[in-house]
């Protein structure tokens, strides 16, 4: 069910215990301080009832393609997955890789100083160094050649990619890759599906980065369609030597 991800190996973290993880259809990379395979599955089975339980009650979260109202009685995940998508003007559902990334995240910071949570390109980060993170999007110069630098951050924080021609999620664009940072993964996931849907030719790449950064929490954005790519806020392109 889940393609080779290489990229994985890219993406190591000097200090850190790597382990996989896969819960239904959930298949995350985490690298902590110990190994926390038991307690990132218990992690993962508690967000994801509470995801799943919501959709039987409320079938539409799952297939609305439009931001949907927050009624105040949805469990906490399912406020921030809406709240994000209201932000980022996208259904629920483009926000749940990073949701259930940042939920296990955090969960796991009760055991380990760091942490990061990869599902299915979407990363929750905790570090207490600099962070390089490969660029994979085949079919462009970039991928695997170049990386994007996150300096040390107090704060956990997500970088979440959304791409039209890789993967199976759903996308209206055809960016190889588009990127975006912030404090809030579920919001960095939802932000960068938004951006991908606007990408059809590389003259779209500028006005994508405008309407990005213009959305409160947004702090980095990449966007790459074939040869061209766009860079904007707290991040930088760094030559990775293969």
């Amino acid at each position: 069910m889940f393609e080779n991800r290489t990229y994985r190996k890219q993406h190591q973290k000097k200090g850190l215990v790597s382990f996989d993880i896969t819960v239904k259809e959930t298949n995350l990379n985490i690298q902590a301080q110990t190994d926390l395979t038991q307690k990132a599955i218990q992690s993962v089975l508690t967000c994801r009832n509470s995801i799943e339980t919501y959709i039987r009650l409320f079938p539409e979260f799952a297939t609305c393609l439009t931001p949907i109202p927050d009624s105040g009685l949805a469990p906490k995940i399912i406020r921030i997955m809406i709240g994000a998508a209201k932000l980022a003007n996208v259904g629920p559902m483009a926000a749940v890789a990073g949701a259930v990334a940042e939920y296990t995240g955090i969960s796991l910071l009760e055991h380990t100083r760091e942490v990061l949570v990869e599902n299915g390109g979407d990363i929750f980060i905790k570090s207490d160094s600099e962070t390089i993170l490969s660029i994979y999007a085949e079919n462009t110069p970039f991928s695997m050649t170049t990386g994007i630098l996150i300096k040390k951050r107090d704060k956990p924080y997500g970088i979440c990619t959304s791409s039209g021609t890789l993967g199976h999620s759903k996308s209206f664009g055809t960016a190889d890759a588009a990127t975006v940072l912030s404090e809030s993964c579920p919001l960095a996931d939802a932000v960068a599906t938004a951006l991908g849907n606007l990408i059809k030719a590389a003259s779209d790449i500028k006005q994508a980065i405008d309407i990005g950064k213009a959305i409160p929490g947004i702090q980095g954005i990449v966007i790459i369609k074939g040869e061209n790519i766009g860079l904007w806020g707290d991040l930088k392109l760094v030559k990775i030597s293969v």
